[in-house]
Formats: C-alpha cells, sequence, structure tokens
C-alpha cells in the first residue's frame, strides 16, 4: 500500500494527471493527422509546358539555361524521346487522346484537324475531359490545333484561353472563355509567349485562393519557336553567330538513295544558306522567351508552396530542320531531326538530375497525365504512363527480391500521310454480288418492268437477248422495239429508221451541231446513201465507212466460205467463194496447214469476212469467240517464226495504242479545263438550267442505269467530295495568279521567302528567294527501333520504296542501307509495320523482344497474325 501511494506522488510531481498523457498524445497525433491527411487529399498539380517545332538535334535547348536548370537538373530527362507523327496538328491530336494518327484519324495539318467528326468522336475523350470530371481544375493557354476557329470551348477545360488558327506572336486572336479577343503589335500588352504565361500564373494563383484543396491541372502551349520567329524586343541582337543547325547532314544533297523528295532537292544556294543561318538564329531568340517563362512559372510554385506537390512535363509537338538534306526548312521528315523532342520531368518521387534511356513518345502524355492525378489509363489508348519507368529505376520490395522488372516498349511506329480512302462499308454488305456480271444482267432482267419491249409508260429500259444467248440491258430509244435493239451484226437487213423530231439550236449558223443531234437527224437519200440533216445546219455526208449498212457477209460452213447477200430474198445470194492463204510457202513443210479432217482454215483478211460466226476480230490473224476463247491461225500455234512475228507484232500495237491512250488523256484533260460555257436555249438533250455539273448529275437521275442505282448515292457521295476539291484547287491556283507566285509546283510543297516576311528586328535584307519542303507523295509508315543490340529506322512510302538505317554506324541516316539487308529481316519488319499500322489500344501498340518476360497487366507483345501474308520482299 505504501509502495502504491509514493508511486503515485512520483507520478503527480510530474505534473502527470489521469488521462492526461493519452489525451495529450491523441490530440497532438490527430492535429498532425489531419494536417497529413488533408495534404494526402490534395492530388499533385500537373502543368504541362510544351513549344512548337522544337528541335534537339539542332541544339536549341543550349540556350535555355534556366529550363535545363529547373527541368534537367530537377528533374528527369527522357533522351530517346518521339513523336509519332512530325506534323503540328496530327502530333497535338495524339497528345490529348493518347492515340496514334490512325486512330483518330487527324492525319494532317488541314485534314480532320478540328473537324465535326474530331469534335464529335475524340475531342469528349482527352486527358482534359478525364480530369475536370475526377475534380482537377483544368486549364488550357496557347496554341491548340492549326485548325481551331474559336466557335467553342473543347470539352474538360474550366478556363479557356485558346489560339486561334496557327501559331503568332503579334496580331492574333484568341477564344478566352468563349469570347474572341484580339490582340495588336504591342509588346507590353500583346506579346503571345508573355500573354499565356501571365494568364497561367494568374489562374493558378487565384485556383488556389479559392480552392487551396483542389489540384491544378493546367496547358502552357508555347508558339515559339513556330514561325513567323518574332523574339522579344530584348533579344533581337543575340545569338549573332548561331551555328548549332551546321550537322553532318547538313546540305547533303542530292539523295539518290533516298525517297524521291530527297532525290529532286539538290544542293541549296547560297541565298537558301544564309537564310538558314538567319533562321535559326531567330528560332533561338523566340526560345529565351520561353526560358524566362519556365523560370517565372517555377518562382510561382515556389511562392504558393506548391513546388513539392507539382508535376512539371516539358516537351514539344515535334522537331524541326534546317537545311539537312538541302531542304531549306521545315518538318514532315521521318528522320530523327524530325521526331525526337525534348521531355522532361519533375516532382514528386522524381530523382533530380536522372537520365532515363527508355522510349517516350507524344501518345504517353495523357495517361502519364491520368496516372499522376490516380486514375487507370482507358484502353482505347495507344500510349502508357511513364511513371511506370520511374518506378522500376528504384529499389525493389526487400520481401520480393526475385521479382522481375516490368518489360518496356522497344519499338514504335511513325506514320505520316494523307488519308487512303476506302469505299463506304455499305456498298461491301449491300450492293456487293459475287457473281459474274453476265450472271447479274440475267437475274436484273428477271424484272418483270424490263421484259416488255418499251411498251410501259415512262420505260427508259430494257432487256434484249441476243443470237448468241447473252442478255443486255439497253435503253428505250422513241418507243420502237427496232429501235432500241442492239445493232449488232444480223443476216436480215436493217428495217427502217425513226422519224426523229427535228431540233433547232437558236438558228445559230456557227454552232456545231453536237453527236446526239447528229444520230437523231439521220435519214436516207433516195439512192440509200445515209445523210445527215439539222435545219439551218446543210446536209452531210458521213466520212466514215462503218456507217454504210452491211450489204453481204462472209461465213464459213464445212471448210468453205460463202458470201450472203443481205439484199437478196431467196438463196440466189449465197455463193460459195474460194480461201486466199497467205503468209506460207505451200511448198515449205513447215507450214502445213493441212486438218486432220481435210478440211482447210479460213484466214483473215481486212474485208468484211468474218472468220467465225459472232467473233471479234482483234487482230488479222485472231479473234475473240462468243465464248470468250481466243483462236488464231493454225500458222501461229504451228510455226515458231509466225508465233514470233505476230507476237512481236501485237506488242508494238500494245505500245503504240497506250502512247495515243496517254496523248488522248492529256488532250481531255485540257479539254475539261478549258470548256467553255455550254449553250442551254433549247437543245433536247440539255436540261434548261442547269448550268453546273452537280445539277446535271441530278437532272439524270431518272435516266440511271437499273444496274448502277444502288450505287448512285455512293458514286454522288465521291462526286461531290471531287467536285468539291476541283474548286479549292482552282481558287488556290486563281489566289496564286493574281498574286503573281510562280514558285508553287505541282505535286510539291513550296514556300517563298522575302524582305517583308518578319516585321521584327532582325530583319531579312537579301531579297526574296523560293524553295520547296515537301511533295504529295510523301506519305510513309515507318518503324524505329532503341534496345540493347539495335538502333534503327525502317520505313515503307506510299510510293513503293523502302528506307533502312543503322543509327548505331550512320547517326544521322546519311546513307540508305536497304540493299544490304536481308531479305528475310525485310519481310520480318515489314509483317511488324502491317501490325502496328492497324493497332488499338496500349495492349497491341507497345510491342517487345519475343526473349522478354511478357508478364505483368499492361501487356503489349507482338505477335504477327497467322493469316498476315507474306510480303515478297523489295521489287526491283
Amino acid at each position: 500500500m505504501l509502495i502504491h501511494w509514493l508511486s503515485w506522488l512520483v507520478l503527480l510531481s510530474m505534473d502527470w494527471t489521469p488521462g492526461s498523457q493519452a489525451f495529450t498524445t491523441t490530440r497532438a497525433q490527430g492535429i498532425r493527422g489531419r494536417i497529413q491527411r488533408d495534404r494526402r487529399n490534395i492530388r499533385p498539380n500537373i502543368i504541362l509546358i510544351m513549344t512548337d517545332d522544337q528541335d534537339v538535334e539542332l541544339g536549341s535547348l543550349q540556350v535555355m539555361n534556366k529550363t535545363r536548370k529547373i527541368m534537367e537538373d530537377g528533374g528527369t530527362s527522357f533522351i530517346n524521346a518521339f513523336v509519332t507523327t512530325p506534323m503540328c496538328c496530327p502530333s497535338r491530336s495524339s497528345m490529348l487522346t493518347g492515340k496514334y494518327v490512325h486512330n483518330h484519324n487527324t492525319y494532317t495539318n488541314n485534314e480532320n484537324c478540328s473537324s465535326p467528326s474530331w469534335q464529335a468522336q475524340h475531342e469528349p475523350r482527352s486527358f482534359a475531359v478525364y480530369l475536370n470530371n475526377t475534380g482537377y481544375r483544368t486549364a488550357f493557354f496557347g496554341k491548340y490545333l492549326n485548325e481551331y476557329n474559336g466557335s467553342y470551348i473543347p470539352p474538360g477545360w474550366r478556363e479557356w484561353v485558346g489560339l486561334i488558327k496557327n501559331s503568332r506572336f503579334y496580331n492574333y486572336t484568341v477564344c478566352r472563355n468563349g469570347l474572341k479577343e484580339k490582340h495588336g503589335a504591342d509588346y507590353a500588352k500583346d506579346y503571345f509567349t508573355d500573354l499565356i504565361t501571365n494568364d497561367s500564373i494568374s489562374f493558378f494563383r487565384t485556383s488556389k485562393k479559392m480552392y487551396p484543396h483542389r489540384p491544378v491541372m493546367m496547358v502552357i502551349s508555347h508558339a515559339a519557336p513556330h514561325g513567323p520567329e518574332d523574339s522579344a524586343p530584348q533579344y533581337a541582337e543575340f545569338f549573332p553567330n548561331a551555328s548549332q543547325h551546321i550537322t553532318p547532314s547538313y546540305n547533303y544533297a542530292p539523295n539518290m538513295d533516298k525517297h524521291w523528295i530527297m532525290q529532286y532537292t539538290g544542293p541549296m544556294k547560297p541565298i537558301h544558306m544564309e537564310f538558314t543561318n538567319f533562321l535559326h538564329r531567330k528560332r533561338l531568340q523566340t526560345l529565351l522567351s520561353v526560358d524566362d517563362s519556365v523560370q517565372k512559372v517555377y518562382d510561382m510554385l515556389e511562392e504558393t508552396g506548391e513546388l513539392d506537390n507539382t508535376y512539371i512535363i516539358y516537351t514539344a509537338d515535334h522537331g524541326y530542320h534546317i537545311g539537312q538534306f538541302g531542304l531549306v526548312k521545315g518538318k514532315s521528315m521521318p528522320y530523327d531531326f524530325d521526331i525526337r523532342v525534348p521531355f522532361f520531368l519533375r516532382g514528386p518521387n522524381v530523382d533530380p538530375g536522372a537520365v532515363n534511356p527508355h522510349m517516350v513518345l507524344n501518345i504517353d502524355l495523357a495517361p502519364t497525365i491520368l496516372h499522376i492525378a490516380g486514375l487507370d489509363t482507358p484502353p482505347d489508348m495507344d500510349g502508357k504512363s511513364i511513371l511506370k519507368l520511374l518506378e522500376q529505376e528504384r529499389t525493389g520490395n526487400r520481401f520480393k527480391p526475385n521479382r522481375k522488372p516490368k518489360v518496356w516498349r522497344d519499338t514504335f511506329l511513325v506514320e505520316r500521310g494523307k488519308i487512303l480512302r476506302k469505299k463506304d462499308d455499305s456498298m461491301s454488305t449491300q450492293h456487293t454480288n459475287s457473281l459474274p456480271k453476265y450472271k447479274k444482267v440475267r437475274e436484273t432482267c428477271q424484272l418483270a418492268e424490263l421484259q416488255t419491249p418499251c411498251e410501259q409508260p415512262g420505260q427508259k429500259w430494257h432487256c434484249v437477248e441476243e443470237i448468241t444467248g447473252k442478255w443486255r440491258i439497253q435503253k428505250c430509244k422513241g418507243g420502237s422495239k427496232e429501235g432500241s435493239r442492239k445493232r449488232v451484226r444480223s443476216l436480215r437487213p436493217p428495217s427502217s429508221y425513226d422519224n426523229r423530231e427535228k431540233v433547232c439550236d437558236c438558228e445559230d449558223p456557227l454552232h456545231k451541231p453536237s453527236r446526239a443531234d447528229r444520230r437523231s437527224q439521220r435519214r436516207f437519200s433516195a439512192g440509200g446513201q445515209r445523210e445527215y440533216c439539222i435545219p439551218v445546219i446543210k446536209c452531210y455526208r458521213p466520212r466514215f465507212v462503218h456507217t454504210r449498212p452491211a450489204r453481204s457477209l462472209s461465213v464459213e460452213f464445212e471448210g468453205q466460205i460463202y458470201d450472203v447477200d443481205l439484199q437478196a430474198d431467196d438463196q440466189s445470194g449465197i455463193r460459195r467463194r474460194g480461201i486466199s492463204k497467205r503468209h506460207y510457202n505451200s511448198d515449205d513443210p513447215e507450214y502445213d496447214l493441212g486438218s486432220d479432217d481435210g478440211s482447210e482454215e479460213m484466214l483473215a483478211d481486212d474485208t468484211n469476212a468474218v472468220g467465225y460466226l459472232n467473233s471479234v476480230k482483234v487482230t488479222h490473224k485472231c479473234y475473240i469467240l462468243m465464248n470468250d476463247s481466243i483462236h488464231c491461225e493454225r500458222e501461229i500455234y504451228q510455226s515458231s517464226k509466225a508465233w514470233k512475228d505476230h507476237k512481236s507484232y501485237v506488242d508494238q500495237e500494245i505500245e503504240a495504242l497506250q502512247d495515243k491512250i496517254k496523248n488522248l488523256r492529256e488532250v481531255r484533260g485540257h479539254l475539261k479545263r478549258t470548256r467553255p460555257d455550254d449553250c442551254d436555249c433549247g437543245k433536247s438533250y440539255f436540261n434548261k438550267g442547269l448550268r453546273n455539273k452537280g445539277e446535271r448529275l441530278r437532272g439524270r437521275n431518272d435516266q440511271l442505269h437499273p444496274f448502277k442505282e444502288t450505287t448512285h448515292d455512293i458514286d454522288g457521295k465521291t462526286q461531290l467530295y471531287n467536285e468539291i476539291r476541283r474548286r479549292k484547287k482552282e481558287r488556290k491556283e486563281k489566289k496564286r495568279q493574281r498574286k503573281g507566285d510562280d514558285c508553287s509546283l505541282p505535286g510539291l510543297t513550296c514556300f517563298t521567302h522575302n524582305n517583308d516576311h518578319w516585321q521584327t528586328a532582325p530583319f531579312w535584307s537579301l531579297g526574296a528567294f523560293c524553295a520547296c519542303t515537301s511533295s504529295n507523295n510523301n506519305t510513309y509508315w515507318c518503324l524505329r527501333t532503341i534496345n540493347e543490340t539495335h538502333n534503327t529506322l525502317f520505313c515503307e512510302f506510299s510510293t513503293g520504296f523502302l528506307e533502312y538505317f543503322d543509327l548505331n554506324s550512320d547517326p544521322y541516316q546519311l546513307t540508305n542501307a536497304v540493299y544490304a539487308v536481308d531479305r528475310e529481316i525485310l519481310n520480318t519488319l515489314h509483317a511488324q509495320l502491317m501490325e502496328m499500322r492497324s493497332c488499338q489500344g496500349y495492349k497491341q501498340c507497345n510491342p517487345r523482344n519475343k526473349g522478354l518476360d511478357t508478364g505483368g497487366k499492361d501487356g503489349g507483345s507482338y505477335e504477327p497474325h497467322s493469316t498476315q501474308p507474306v510480303w515478297e520482299g523489295r521489287q526491283g
């Protein structure tokens, strides 16, 4: 008992009361726990800083010391960062959606860029929508998509300051939360880089004051160093001797082993080389303002206490080239100077100063941002979160020392080009018939309305069975049976011709009658000779012999030739004619033309004689029979000399006809371009008032062939598309002529530069010049591979051209080594490329070596389809 009281006294001397320790400890832990718990509930902020056209290969990062200190020294550098399409709008669309171009269908800066289909199908699935739905305060500042017109606010963004159309630094318009805001040329108020920087900092500060527990995700999309390359005034004199762009591939031209535009491009002229130096200098000057912007954002995060809870990502939409391979400037090439981009990541649990060699793509941005926000990657996204790479670098769990690291991709797809248009799917399912044409015609002719010979009111078509047994669908002409039959060579003479209404054509004696008029006004003179008469126009006789009706016909029967007089009423008109044999010597045994049954073969001549009934004479020695078989004179099959001579003759005829067709097509194109206005004052064959092609086509809807009615709607869409393209080309051509632009060339993407191009110092003063940077056939699909043993680029162009580069031995892609690659390797690369071109989702679009472990839920192994056709290798 005494001991018990002594212990109580000791405790009282220490200022202890019952329950005080428990209360004090619980209270302190509760306050500390609530603060930490509140801090954990605030998910990290995300800031994406993006530039436009910033390269890595040409040394643009060397002048951005502030950015390198903040992002490179304070975060992780991904030295193998690429874009899947080196063009602005396609790459930015991939960043927003996490998809390859073939899955979001934005192929160029014009094709489907910010189009209605993009707005309806893909824009609602950008990473901003996902984050906005989970409580993030989302904001966008800067350039969005090249064809964005400011008429709407894209879904998912609470704060919106989007540049309308393409990059500008002065004299531009932005859409600020739905209202268009014009800016001028005052640096203090209008310089684009400073404007979006100040707006983004203001938004972040306001958000943290009003909603301190809500995370912020914002995108700062700079226009620099994209043209027109207007720098801030304080940097106009910087870098007078910049030469980082002069790499081993600079002015390395022409390149006859590369694709077409590289073969076409020769060495640059002195004015072009001076321009590249000037352009590189101005690009670096614009990046200095971006460098200041990164510093301002970093300082703001420090002041608000949010630096340690913010992820900052710095990258570009694609690379750039200035003089490489003789190309004065531009992008869109599959080489490293266009597809490599800077990529830095800074934030919680990111090792500062680290270098990561894994392959990172622009399609990884959206999954990474979702991962930072605590969201899973949607299955339709093709990219993967790069945070998994950072987790992989850390020390493994000590309780699982044998845990295998996750496997990352070592190959990705580079694709660039316009849409390869396919036929409408409805045609393949609803209108396509696998039957031969003659069977489809026979089935169509079973319709009741086509079986009557033009007797029904308003009947346009009817079916005719020829003497060979084939069915034909023919148009009713004038309502008469005889006129509707096809005038094939017959054993009966023609009876009479229709007396059709004669049409006067505006009483213009200088007007030349059309073919339809001449055909409709045919008649016969008293002597049996056909004449053509149109009122007010003099009659004339035909110029072609084949317009005279046949009077006799030669027929072979039992080895004999009989001339049949078609105008005779009895058998007196039939007389036997001797057979003339040619091209052989009767004394030469090699040319023995006798048959087994003793009959003789009839030979062709240039008269009206025919060798076989209802046959088609192709050459003077060969025919196509009614059963679609081909039969030639016997000497062709028995004499090698005759066979060679006739084959040589056929080859020469084909070559001559091909040349003639080519010339005719050129003439036809010329006639289409120079077509005069149609006269519509009473012609029976022209619907009055239908002045354009689209209206004339609609006016002939009721005259469609029954066989073509099912595909008319789809053909109409194609015609409308072609008409829109034609009009667009005409407008461009007229605009070019008004400006006196003689730089544009067919099939090439060219630009002109003069002293008025840049409105800010330093100014260009060496005069105007023209340069071509790309071509319409610059469509390609490539595989870029980097692993422990390989560093390669394999490309297939739409023209069929192949390129292969081993960057371990040729880092600047100077020599196309496809001719030195084994055919089996090319076949394997082609099969993998075809697989990648159709991949969907991150499980299909991230191939890896088969020898590596394929475990892990993120999948992504490459297994060629068993039905994939084997490529025959490079031809030629």
